[in-house]
């Protein structure tokens, strides 16, 4: 009996020492995150096809540790698509927004630096959770085994979305890309729309942060995220209006 209490014993500290491990971590986790520009394209713009390449691919970086986590662009050499295509040489060319989220698990506190229209805008809010449905489904990200969430998403009407998320409780609880922060664990994968954006984790560090990886977004003009998505609506209004079309991230 006393070995088996014994046994029992050195489990629960097993078990506890991962658990603090988990939340204590520290790192990087690099994204891939490709989307599909020729789905969103409005239905008397698919003229625009022969103008755009189909799929847009980019990286973004989040970085952590036991309580807060920075989402944001990975800056490359090359960090724009371009494509020419027909006579003439005519080009569109789609440059990445410097966008940044961070979280701060101790406080639910967001912070999002939105750039729109070459200016800055800063947004304050709360986490609000997620009403996630879990799935059966399990897959491999870059050696963790990942569990299957999902849920859809109707805070605009307008824009009803379908997303599925793959997360793992092997790093720390409430990490992800982007707004994806309320699983328990951290979020590997994300597939909004059948394929529309997917976001995919190339590679991922633990390691201790460097100094300023972690760095509270403080730069823009502060909003709220209702009038800074009325602004991007209204923008986009007036610009079919005149003619042009807008894609956004």
């Amino acid at each position: 009996m006393k070995k088996i209490l014994i046994l029992l014993g050195v489990l629960v500290s097993l078990t506890a020492a991962n658990v603090v491990l988990a939340q204590t971590a520290e790192g990087v986790i690099t994204y891939e995150i490709k989307v599909n520009l020729h789905r969103r394209l409005p239905a008397d713009r698919q003229d625009m096809k022969a103008m755009i390449p189909e799929f847009r691919t980019t990286k973004e970086q989040l970085f952590f540790n036991a309580t807060e986590s920075l989402y944001k662009p990975l800056i490359e050499d090359e960090e724009h698509d371009a494509n020419t295509q027909g006579g003439g040489g005519f080009q569109i060319r789609m440059q990445q927004p410097n966008n940044e989220f961070y979280f701060d698990q101790s406080t639910r506190a967001i912070v999002s630096k939105q750039e729109f229209m070459g200016k800055n805008y800063l947004i304050e809010d709360t986490l609000k959770m997620t009403p996630w449905k879990f799935g059966t489904e399990t897959k491999t990200i870059q050696g963790y085994e990942c569990k299957q969430a999902y849920y859809t998403d109707e805070s605009r009407p307008d824009q009803k979305q379908e997303i599925t998320a793959w997360y793992t409780d092997q790093i720390r609880p409430f990490l992800g890309p982007e707004r994806f922060h309320s699983l328990p664990g951290a979020v590997l994968a994300v597939d909004i729309n059948n394929g529309e954006r997917v976001l995919v984790a190339r590679s991922i560090e633990l390691r201790a942060l460097k100094k300023n990886e972690m760095k509270r977004p403080n730069s823009g003009q502060k909003t709220t995220q209702a009038e800074f998505r009325a602004m991007v609506e209204e923008q986009m209004k007036q610009m079919g209006e005149r003619g042009g079309i807008m894609i956004r991230n």
